[in-house]
């Protein structure tokens, strides 16, 4: 198989999906769809718990000391927040959204388009923010395969079922985020090789599981979580993680 085979079955999984999602949603009441909206989110925040527990990780306080991964992860939210504000990437991210829903759908009722828009956002960032996205497109790159983005097609495959079931094609939208970022990672991987120790790796995950926790509250209408001004911080996470070990 070629390199990036496994970003094409992800985006095919995606808009899979989100057609079927769509076809059964139309036959579900309201309460239905929110009730699996509700029960997204809670496995949102199930695996959210999973990959932030990577901050334990051995290789992670081998590399950087054991008190400071904690303090790594703090500083990436917090350095990527205040950049990703600064950027607006949330709003531009919700821009994009509508532009979208402008020209692949007619309705123009404000219901309408906030539903679109938060498909999009909401499921780009859960299709985007996971340690499979990162790892998964690297492998690919790498020539290692493309394993972990076929298992991440078949959960993100079921996952627009569920999303677009509730949410409409601003679902399907998000595969053309599938398609830029995973893309544009399997390329970096190819590109410069295998560049980022496990260390590094480990603080990219635990930074991606926390910003899950943030989709996840998102899903379960408890906070809108600004997430997408928090993606800087898993470019800021490896960073530090250098950092501190040449500093050590």
């Amino acid at each position: 198989m070629f390199r990036g085979i496994g970003t094409v079955v992800n985006v095919a999984t995606v808009l899979l999906g989100s057609g079927i999602g769509v076809l059964v949603g139309h036959r579900l009441a309201q309460r239905t769809r929110d009730v699996v909206t509700d029960a997204l989110g809670l496995v949102t925040l199930l695996i959210a718990a999973s990959s932030a527990l990577a901050v334990t990780d051995a290789v992670f306080s081998d590399a950087v000391g054991d008190s400071a991964p904690v303090l790594i992860v703090l500083g990436a939210l917090l350095l990527g927040g205040i950049a990703g504000s600064l950027l607006r990437i949330e709003h531009r991210l919700e821009s994009l959204g509508g532009w979208l829903q402008d020209r692949l759908t007619r309705g123009t009722e404000s219901v309408e388009r906030r539903r679109f828009i938060e498909g999009f956002v909401a499921a780009s960032l859960l299709f985007c923010v996971g340690p499979l996205t990162i790892l998964g497109s690297l492998s690919d790159g790498l020539g290692n395969g493309a394993d972990q983005l076929i298992l991440k097609a078949v959960l993100d495959g079921f996952a627009s079922i569920a999303f677009a079931a509730s949410l409409g094609w601003g679902v399907a939208a998000s595969a053309l985020v599938v398609l830029v970022v995973q893309g544009s990672l399997t390329v970096l991987g190819a590109t410069l090789g295998s560049f980022l120790p496990d260390a590094h790796l480990a603080a990219i995950t635990a930074t991606g599981g926390l910003l899950l926790v943030g989709v996840g509250l998102r899903l379960l209408k408890v906070k809108q979580v600004p997430v997408g001004d928090l993606l800087p911080a898993l470019v800021v996470a490896p960073v530090l993680t250098q950092l501190v070990v040449v500093l050590r």
